[in-house]
């Protein structure tokens, strides 16, 4: 019964399958053939717009070409004008009443000298009768040469065309024509209406027409192809090229690696996307907000592409600085544009990068300006955050390094109601992320990325892909088939200094110097038990050092005691106290090495609170700037307190580099032995180093009073205490 009816029904179901795939097809190609024919019709509009364009400019060229004076001749000044028709040698003048112009003819004198005539008009001398005869008014003279019978007796000479400027007031003409009337010239007023009427077209109608040609060009073509002259008519828009509802090759959580406890988190945030209605039908809130909260480059937007990416939603990012503007009321547009966008495609991802710049923290009293556009902006983007309900599918992710001046109530349960931090990767996470980024390229089976996560603490994802990067490039360099140890050697150092300067030679005396500074830092860390974590010493200038000297660490200590920070101040200034043992003065070659033990020993006592002189207490400020590694200010503390401090870090330096020298006298033929070893081969690395430091054994006993924090007797004196 079952298998009839299906005999039956099944060619019915068929011809229905291929009919809507047929009307489907149909409607692909008719949909494509509009796409085309609007692109076509665009790029028409264009082109029309293009030609059009280019004709109004040669219609101007030609109208500045036509409106320009073409009077020829001799171009007299207005006493030399007088002159010839105080002597009754001017035959004809033609006013031009658009070119502000006397055009006419005169006949010049048969000598220089001119003969004696009536009292110029203007009052001119007889003298100012142009001198027809030099070279200069031969060639400056367009007109040809013409002997005419002269009239009144008057001596004859060639006739020549001259112009003369005058200015157009209602004054000057009249006296113009009545002087050249009683001197008999044919006086003629050419009202030049074809130049007036092509002079209002060209300085007015024209230049309206080239302007409305481009403003239309450019909307058109910014609307095609989506430029930023087409967003001048959207300005309160945020752009449409800034989200994407699928991908090639999408970003998921397997591309990203060394922040699984974020990734966990966010767990959450992906089933709620793929399953919005499951949310609302338990009556559960899903997170409207995550914040994400770390230092630059540990992939806090590759982490947000990654949620969209598993669930395949669109993904809208965009910059907290892009909604800050000095207009009023813009900033606030853009973000109802942007979530009106959202709410359209939805289920979706907004990311807002930088969430600082618009979301700092509202001033206490009124403000103004740009201070006032940007609490309006706020404001907006708290509204839009609260209009989300369970079941909308809309996530906002933001990401900043500056949490502490963010506005509270964007902090708040309902808007960014999750946060999470970001951090800098640990030893698993660096070698996941070296691993990930040296996908698609050839490594040599000796690259041990375990060993590479321990040569990299601190190190962000960032920081890892340019190492990986580098050693590429240097491989390529050196025309390799793939990527050695040594490469990778050589990117992390270019990451942590900077390139190496083979320009900088070293003499014999700086080279000898150099070699006992890095010495002196090895030896000292050998001695304080850190043989293990010495990778690599070199006197090879890099980036501003003279040299380096690399550590390794296979555990990332989180609780540091006072005795561990006060070896790191002995290593610190073990470069120092090797040139102070050997030449008896130090050289500026100490000078990161003292920036970073004064910092060191600032921490111990401000911030750690290890002064027995100052005791338990922070004398920092708030850290506001923990992701940023920037300098935290004192505290308001009074003088005496500052100055105590002053002390005790001038204490804490002296009392290492005093240990540090210690230490160095102790073990003083391995400081030789190292140093010119370093000075004949530069570099020394791996087992080498580890051969030659194998005699140093740590100084446990003599420098026991480290374990408790004190200094000389009195540490020593506890230690016994301890003891008993």
């Amino acid at each position: 019964m079952l298998s009839t009816v299906r005999d039956q029904l099944w060619p019915t179901v068929t011809k229905l399958g291929t009919a809507t795939s047929n009307w489907f097809r149909i409607w692909l190609r008719e949909r494509k053939r509009g796409l085309v024919a609007r692109r076509r019709m665009r790029n028409r509009r264009t082109y029309a717009l293009l030609g059009t364009l280019a004709i109004l400019a040669g219609v101007l060229v030609w109208s500045l070409s036509y409106l320009a004076p073409s009077a020829s001749g001799i171009q007299l000044r207005v006493d030399q004008l007088s002159a010839l028709a105080g002597d009754h040698r001017v035959l004809t003048a033609t006013f031009l009443d658009e070119d502000a112009q006397i055009a006419g003819t005169f006949r010049c004198p048969s000598s220089e000298t001119a003969g004696t005539s009536s009292t110029p008009v203007f009052g001119a001398s007889p003298s100012s009768l142009p001198d027809c005869y030099s070279p200069q008014m031969q060639l400056a003279s367009t007109g040809s040469p013409r002997l005419l019978p002269a009239p009144d007796g008057k001596d004859g000479g060639p006739v020549r065309h001259f112009w003369v400027n005058i200015s157009k007031s209602n004054t000057t003409v009249p006296a113009f024509t009545d002087m050249l009337t009683a001197a008999g010239a044919h006086v003629v007023i050419d009202q030049q209406t074809a130049k007036g009427n092509v002079k209002f077209f060209a300085s007015l109608i024209l230049p309206l027409m080239i302007l409305a040609n481009l403003f239309v060009l450019f909307f058109t073509s910014g609307k095609s192809s989506g430029s930023g002259i087409g967003e001048v008519e959207l300005f309160s828009s945020i752009g449409k090229g800034r989200f994407s509802r699928r991908r090639k090759t999408p970003i998921t959580f397997s591309d990203v690696a060394g922040a699984d406890e974020a990734l966990e988190e966010l767990k959450e945030v992906r089933d709620y996307l793929a399953n919005p209605e499951r949310y609302k039908d338990l009556g559960a809130l899903p997170p409207k907000g995550v914040l994400l909260i770390g230092p630059p480059g540990c992939g806090k937007t590759l982490i947000a592409k990654a949620v969209a990416g598993e669930v395949g939603v669109p993904f809208f990012s965009v910059a907290g600085a892009e909604f800050v503007e000095s207009l009023v009321g813009v900033g606030a547009a853009r973000v109802r544009d942007l979530f009106r966008r959202v709410r359209a495609v939805a289920p979706a991802v907004v990311f807002i990068d930088e969430l600082d710049a618009a979301g700092r923290k509202r001033a206490s009293g009124g403000g103004g300006g740009g201070n006032e556009e940007r609490e309006q902006t706020l404001n907006q983007i708290l509204v839009e955050m609260d209009g989300f309900d369970a079941a909308s599918g809309i996530v906002v992710m933001g990401a900043t390094n500056r949490p502490d001046i963010l506005d509270p109530a964007l902090l708040r349960p309902g808007r960014f109601d999750r946060h999470i931090t970001v951090d800098r990767p640990d030893l698993l996470g660096r070698s996941k992320i070296l691993e990930l980024h040296a996908r698609g390229k050839a490594f040599s089976i000796d690259v041990d990325f375990g060993q590479v996560a321990r040569r990299t603490p601190g190190f962000s994802g960032a920081d890892l892909a340019n190492v990986i990067n580098e050693s590429a490039l240097l491989a390529i360099r050196q025309s390799k088939p793939e990527i050695e140890p040594v490469d990778i050697e050589e990117g992390i150092q270019r990451t942590l200094i900077g390139t190496a300067r083979k320009s900088r030679v070293l003499s014999p005396e700086e080279r000898k110097r150099a070699a006992y500074h890095e010495s002196g830092h090895v030896v000292v860390a050998a001695a304080t038990g850190r043989t293990e974590e010495i990778h690599r010493v070199s006197i090879l200038a890099q980036g501003r050092n003279i040299g380096s000297t690399s550590f390794r660490s296979d555990s990332e200590d989180i609780m540091l005691t006072r005795s561990h920070l006060h070896n790191r101040l002995m290593v610190h200034l073990g470069g120092v106290a090797a040139e102070e043992l050997v030449f008896g003065e130090p050289s500026t070659g100490a000078e990161d090495d003292l920036k970073s033990a004064s910092d060191l020993a600032r921490d111990i006592v401000a911030r750690f609170g290890m002064s027995e002189k100052l005791g338990r207490m922070r004398l920092l400020a708030a850290d506001l700037d923990a992701f940023l590694d920037a300098e935290v200010p004192l505290a308001a503390v009074s003088s005496a307190t500052h100055q105590d401090l002053d002390v005790e870090i001038r204490r804490l330096l002296a009392d290492a580099e005093r240990d540090a020298t210690g230490l160095l006298l102790t073990h003083r033929a391995t400081l030789d032995a190292l140093a010119a070893r370093l000075e004949a081969e530069e570099t020394i690395e791996g087992t080498d180093l580890e051969t030659l430091l194998s005699a140093i054994q740590p100084e446990v006993e003599m420098f026991g009073n480290l374990l408790v924090g004190g200094n000389g007797h009195r540490g020593k004196a506890r230690v016994a205490q301890a003891v008993s």
